[in-house]
C-alpha cells in the first residue's frame, strides 16, 4: 500500500514518467508489494521551486537535472533488509533508463496501518 511521490524539475516526458513510476513499482513488487497496489503521483517543478544541493553529502560528482526526490510512504514494518533491496533494485531499474544513482534521493516514510482509507472512508487493516 505504498504512496509514492516523484519530485523533479518540469521536462519529462509521460512516457519517461511511465517507466519512472514503472522502476519504482517493479522495485516494490519485488520486496512484497501486490502488482496492483500502485498509486504514484509525479510533480514537476519549477527549477525557483525545487531547490537542492548538488553535492550533498560530499559526493564526488555533482547532481545534474536529473535530480528526483522519491517519497516512498507506507505502513511501518519494512526492515532495513527489505528497504535496501527495494533501493538497489529502484536505483537498477533508473539506471537502464539513463537516470545515474547520484541523481536519485528516496526517502522512506512510514505510518501506522490505520492511517489508510484507501476508499469509502473504510479503514481496511485496524
Amino acid at each position: 500500500m505504498p504512496l509514492i511521490t516523484v519530485t523533479a524539475l518540469k521536462g519529462r516526458t509521460k512516457e519517461e514518467k511511465r517507466k519512472i513510476g514503472d522502476a519504482i513499482q517493479n522495485a516494490l513488487r519485488e520486496a512484497g508489494t501486490p502488482i496492483a497496489d500502485r498509486f504514484q503521483r509525479f510533480f514537476d517543478m519549477d527549477e525557483e521551486n525545487l531547490i537542492f544541493d548538488r553535492s550533498y553529502p560530499e559526493m564526488q560528482e555533482q547532481r545534474s537535472d536529473k535530480f528526483i526526490i522519491i517519497e516512498i510512504l507506507f505502513s511501518v514494518g519494512r526492515s532495513v533488509k527489505i528497504k535496501r533491496k527495494i533501493l538497489a533494485t529502484l536505483i537498477s531499474g533508473l539506471q537502464e533508463l539513463s537516470i545515474e544513482p547520484k541523481d536519485v534521493f528516496v526517502v522512506f516514510k512510514e505510518t501506522a496501518w490505520e492511517n489508510w482509507a484507501f476508499t469509502a472512508g473504510q479503514i481496511l487493516h485496524a
